[in-house]
């Protein structure tokens, strides 16, 4: 008898010793930063399948189509841990695209040929720039490690996403946000392919990806507050 009480007070410690440890993890919850950037990479992941789908169904360039391919793969592969990360830390996403991403699609819908091409190409390098910028927030300024290290596994694919995207707009003719000395793109400068000049194209750091000035992905910067891209310069 004596034995048995003394494993009833055994477990009552042992419950008093965790509880005060379940409590403060279940208390524990993402900063604004975590939040808003899994809620903006998860968008420009629904944005880049979706063009990627389209450039493939649409795309008259062949680089296009592949570039669309790869995109639907990657941003797949992404957004489902995105959405694990999520899921773990209580985190609500969003069910569709920006306001301005879904903008693009339709305009991307109502191309073809050659036009579709270019739009295709300038709204991904304002997507990808954009989605690189954040990323790049997340890791300096994100507090939540699990959402670090999925920013940390993304930011070399956005990079290598737009490193092919520089090459095909500059055989395009399509101006691209200049990288600056440390490889990073640079919001402040464009730079033409020599000897051509896109009239009435704007630089694809000025839109949102593809169209209208937009935030950096999301309705919300990461960060905090709402910034623009600073001058002309998903995912």
């Amino acid at each position: 008898m004596l034995g048995i009480k003394r494993l009833g007070l055994l477990a009552a410690l042992v419950l008093v010793g965790v509880a005060p440890a379940a409590a403060a993890q279940a208390a524990a919850q993402p900063s604004t930063q975590d939040t808003q950037y899994l809620q903006a990479i998860h968008q420009v992941n629904l944005f880049e399948i979706t063009t990627g789908e389209l450039a493939q169904q649409k795309g008259q360039n062949q680089q296009v189509k592949d570039l669309g391919k790869m995109f639907v793969t990657d941003h797949t592969q992404l957004d489902q841990t995105v959405q694990q990360t999520a899921s773990q830390l209580n985190v609500q996403l969003p069910n569709g695209p920006t306001a301005d991403q879904q903008a693009v699609i339709d305009r991307l819908n109502n191309a073809s040929g050659a036009e579709f091409d270019r739009e295709w190409v300038t709204a991904q390098l304002a997507g990808h720039l954009q989605a690189i910028q954040a990323t790049q927030t997340e890791i300096s300024q994100g507090s939540e490690q699990s959402v670090i290290q999925l920013a940390q596994t993304a930011l070399p694919t956005l990079q290598a996403h737009y490193d092919e995207l520089v090459q095909l707009a500059q055989q395009l003719g399509i101006p691209v946000p200049q990288a600056s000395a440390s490889g990073t793109p640079s919001p402040g400068a464009t730079t033409e392919s020599p000897g051509t000049e896109s009239p009435g194209t704007e630089s694809p750091g000025t839109e949102g990806p593809g169209g209208g000035t937009t935030e950096s992905p999301g309705t919300e910067a990461p960060g905090g507050g709402t910034t623009e891209s600073p001058a002309p310069s998903e995912s």
